[in-house]
């Protein structure tokens, strides 16, 4: 969202906002994806490093999830 003007953020929704952020979020946790699986793949990483990306990453996903439930309607059967 940080990458829109101004102007497209106010006319946005609240919800065309949270899917915007959406987006971002799952970008995000592509690329530490991949990242993650560069550094294991050299086999020459620090312990660290790589629990602290992992971790990072999961954060990422509770992020997601919570998003995905908030855009996502509750359907009483």
């Amino acid at each position: 969202m940080q990458d829109l003007p101004l102007t497209t953020l106010a006319a946005m929704s609240p919800e065309d906002m949270a899917r915007t952020r959406l987006a971002g979020l799952r970008r995000q946790h592509r690329e530490m994806d991949e990242a993650i699986a560069a550094m294991a793949a050299q086999g020459t990483v620090c312990s660290l490093t790589l629990g602290r990306l992992k971790r990072s990453k999961l954060a990422l996903k509770d992020q997601i999830a919570r998003l995905e439930d908030e855009l996502t309607p509750d359907i009483i059967a």
